[in-house]
Parts: structure tokens; C-alpha cells; sequence
């Protein structure tokens, strides 16, 4: 018998974990490669998950409702077609939670075990169990909690059994133990700890002038943040974040602490663009495609990253990388505006305007209706923002890591400005004009380089070819 296991995907670059909805496949049941196996969902995106080879599903290790690591093994496949034995046990959920994480196997060989770039500290032993009797319940706690938050509580010195767990079966997810820390150390000192259950450190009153404390995952370490007490008053209401914004939160906090912002801004004469689109849209819309402002932005763009390439790279360590392809992220509004995510329009580059067009429009239509797949949301070498949809005048973006530059392109509006007449005389007209900001890393892009960059934005827009086609 020859097994290959099947891993949890990275779905996304700042996805760290992954919950398993359901196994479209059951043990015994033969698969063939890239055929649907299992369904996922993660803070971005819900995605039916293919089998990386053909075989019979011998075992399933991770049960459906549960969270895991990425890299994390959930099953395991035999290529030889052999079945699963009726009478041989499944293995425990603490088994796989502990095994070290595996590259994704290639084709239907042996698998080849090979560390993480960063392994998992070995998890805190779990008390034995008592063979007079069933297991306590800290004993199922222990036996059904991830490494990671093993690894946490341990940092942070936390009795798992006093965390009251939302997962399957009342297990302690990273998100439980993450909102005990919180609740614990924002608690007025000598006063207790939080009672077990407490659902969010904001639900619990906190005593007026008391300094919080709160911790951030960042890529497997903490960024601890003081933050002031918030006292909470009768007729107050207190809503839970949702895992896209808890997740929003901490690439965001970890993006201000990691590059060294700056923005500047640039304002653009859209009258030449506003004239070329109402020409353009009859074609465009011969073929059922709507043409808005985005793809001249992103042509406009494109050009500019393609003569100032420090725009399109990334730091590693004390390296420059510098990206050949232009993979450009386009920040869409979901939920009612009360979420953000950013698909990658892939090889952008490489496309016409009309390609542009129907990339960006199958992306916003996929983010709105939650049918992005993991490929669409990672990759991004520079992001677009559009602030203006809402009526802004321009934005300060943050940047999407690990890029090093992020455009916010604010509201196009009718405005008096100051223009040559035909005689070369200085009069005032109305134009379509719009301010851009561009925040970048200063740690590679000086204030030179972003002015040139969005001066050739700017040029590119003002002058845009009329046989864009």
C-alpha cells in the first residue's frame, strides 16, 4: 500500500489556518486526481478542495467543523487502490494536530517529509489519561486543541481548562484563547480573571482609565498593543468582529509596524478619459462588458510600474525583490461595505483593455458572491483601492504586505480649475479631475521616486491613445 497524504492549502499569503465543512469523499471511496475531496472555508474565501491523486481515501484525520493549520494533514490516499480495514482505528484528533507540517505531495510517490520553514514548538504534553474512568474534561480540551493554541497558552501562562471552547465538541480555537488573553489583561488590577464563557473582552464592563492590553497575531509571534479602556454603558451595543475583519485587523497592525509609511499625492485631469469612455462603452457593451474608469487607471498604472519597477517589488530581509510579472490587487467592498478583500488580477501586464475590464469585473462579481478561489487572492505584486466610489476626495491607504506601495485612487468630479483658452490665455473651465494618493514603503521608495511614479500615472491618463483597442 502506498499512501500520499493530502495537506490543509494555503489559501491566501496571510492565511495561517482553515476550517474543514465537509468531506465530499468518505473512507473506502475511490477519488481520481483534481476531483473535488473536501470543502473548506477560511477568513477570505470558501473553495471545494481537489485530491492531489488518484486512489482510495483510507483515512480522514481531521473531522468536519474543525480548524486547522495550514500544511496540516487531513487525510490520507491510497494510490494502489487498496481500502480502508473496518476494524483498524482511526487515528486521534491530537495525532494529527501534533504530526510536523509536510510539503504538498507531487504526483502519486511516497511522500517525502520535509520540515517547515518554521516548525511548530512541540505542543505541551497532555495529561494522561485516568484508567479508572473517562477523561476529564481538561484531558479532552488538551487532546482537541491545536498546536498553535497549545503554544499560545503556554506564552501566555493560560489554564486551557479555563477557556470555554466555541469549536466542535467545545474545543478551544485560536480565536477562544486569543479573547480570554485579551479579556484577562485588560481586567483592572488585583481583579480577578474573566469567568470562563466570557464571549469578548469587549463584553465585559472595564473599569474607566484602566489601560487595556491587546494581542495581535502576526505571523506566528504577538504584537502586544495598549489600548484604553472602553467602559461600557447601559444601552450600548457590543457586536462581535467577524473573521474577515479580525483578520483585516491583523495584517493592517502588522503592516504599520513593518514598513515605514508615507503618501503622497497627485491630482489628474480625467477630461480626455471621461470622452474616450463614453466613446468606448458602445463597443464594449456590443460585447457585455461595462467599461468603467478602473481599467484606464490600471493601463495607467501598469505603465508606470513598468518604467519605476521598485514600485512592483517586495523586501526580503535586507533584499529587494523585484517582481517580472504585474500582478495588480483590486480592493472590493463586500459585505454592505462592512468588509474588504483583494483578488489579483493576474498578469495584468499582459492584457488589453477590454481584458482589464472583463478580469476586474469576473473578480468584483466573485468577491461579492464569495466564490473566489485561493488562487484569486494571493500572488498581488501592487494594489488599486478606489476610495472615490464612496464619494471621497482621496485616500491614505495602507499597504496590502508584502508590497511596498498601494494607490488610492479618490472620486472623479467636475471642478473649477485653471486652463489655457486656445490663444494660450490662462482661463478658468470645469474639468473632470480626481486626487490620487500613493502610500509606499520609504524603506525602498524615497519621495523622488513616488513623485516621478505618479507624475507618469498622471501623464498617462492625461494623454491616453485613442486606439487603445
Amino acid at each position: 500500500m502506498s499512501k500520499v497524504d493530502v495537506i490543509m492549502p494555503q489559501m491566501g499569503e496571510s492565511i495561517a489556518e482553515g476550517t474543514l465543512t465537509r468531506w465530499i469523499k468518505q473512507i473506502g471511496e475511490t477519488v481520481e486526481r483534481d476531483e473535488d475531496l473536501f470543502e473548506i472555508s477560511t477568513d477570505k474565501v470558501d473553495a471545494d478542495i481537489p485530491s492531489p491523486v488518484a486512489g482510495t481515501l483510507v483515512e480522514i484525520l481531521v473531522e468536519e467543523g474543525a480548524t486547522v493549520e495550514v500544511n496540516t494533514v487531513v487525510a490520507r490516499i491510497d494510490t494502489e487502490g487498496g481500502a480502508a480495514a473496518p476494524s483498524e482505528p482511526q487515528p486521534s484528533a491530537q495525532s494529527v494536530e501534533d504530526a510536523p507540517d509536510l510539503v504538498p505531495p507531487v504526483a502519486a510517490e511516497p511522500v517525502t517529509v520535509v520540515p517547515a520553514a518554521t516548525p511548530i514548538q512541540p505542543p505541551a504534553p497532555a495529561p494522561a489519561a485516568s484508567s479508572d474512568g473517562p477523561e476529564s474534561r481538561e484531558e479532552r480540551i488538551q487532546s482537541k486543541s491545536t498546536p498553535l493554541v497549545r503554544k499560545i497558552a503556554a506564552e501566555h501562562d493560560v489554564n486551557l481548562a479555563d477557556v470555554t471552547g466555541s469549536g466542535i465538541a467545545g474545543r478551544v480555537t485560536r480565536d477562544d484563547i486569543l479573547a480570554h488573553i485579551e479579556t484577562r489583561a485588560a481586567a483592572p488590577p488585583d481583579a480577578p480573571a474573566a469567568a470562563p464563557g466570557t464571549p469578548s473582552p469587549a463584553a465585559a464592563p472595564i473599569a474607566p482609565g484602566q489601560p487595556g492590553m491587546m494581542q495581535v497575531p502576526i505571523h506566528g509571534a504577538t504584537l502586544d498593543i495598549r489600548i484604553p479602556a472602553v467602559p461600557i454603558r447601559e444601552g450600548d451595543t457590543v457586536e462581535e468582529m467577524s473573521r474577515v475583519r479580525l483578520r483585516t485587523m491583523e495584517h493592517m497592525l502588522m503592516s504599520k509596524r513593518v514598513s515605514a509609511h508615507v503618501t503622497s499625492v497627485n491630482e489628474v485631469d480625467f477630461e480626455h478619459v471621461v470622452r474616450l469612455r463614453k466613446k468606448l462603452k458602445p463597443k464594449f457593451a456590443e460585447q457585455g462588458v461595462k467599461l468603467t474608469y478602473g481599467p484606464f487607471i490600471m493601463k495607467a498604472v501598469i505603465e508606470a510600474l513598468r518604467e519605476y519597477p521598485i514600485l512592483n517589488a517586495s523586501v526580503d530581509g535586507t533584499r529587494v525583490v523585484y517582481h517580472r510579472d504585474i500582478n495588480l490587487g483590486i480592493a472590493v467592498a463586500v459585505a454592505d461595505g462592512k468588509e474588504l478583500i483583494v483578488p489579483v488580477l493576474k498578469n495584468a501586464d499582459q492584457l488589453s483593455l477590454m481584458g482589464l475590464t472583463t478580469g476586474a469585473n469576473d473578480l468584483a462579481e466573485k468577491a461579492r458572491t464569495k466564490t473566489l478561489g485561493f488562487d484569486d487572492i494571493q500572488g498581488g505584486s501592487f494594489t488599486i483601492t478606489n476610495v472615490g466610489v464612496f464619494g471621497n476626495q482621496f485616500g491614505m491607504p495602507i499597504i496590502n504586505q508584502p508590497q511596498v506601495a498601494i494607490l488610492g485612487t479618490g472620486v472623479i468630479e467636475k471642478r473649477p480649475v485653471v486652463v489655457q483658452d486656445a490663444m494660450g490665455n490662462d482661463v478658468v473651465g470645469i474639468r473632470h479631475m480626481s486626487y490620487f494618493g500613493l502610500s509606499y514603503d520609504h524603506r525602498v521608495v524615497d519621495g523622488a521616486i513616488a513623485a516621478f511614479w505618479l507624475n507618469k500615472v498622471k501623464d498617462v491618463l492625461e494623454n491616453f491613445p485613442e486606439d487603445v483597442l
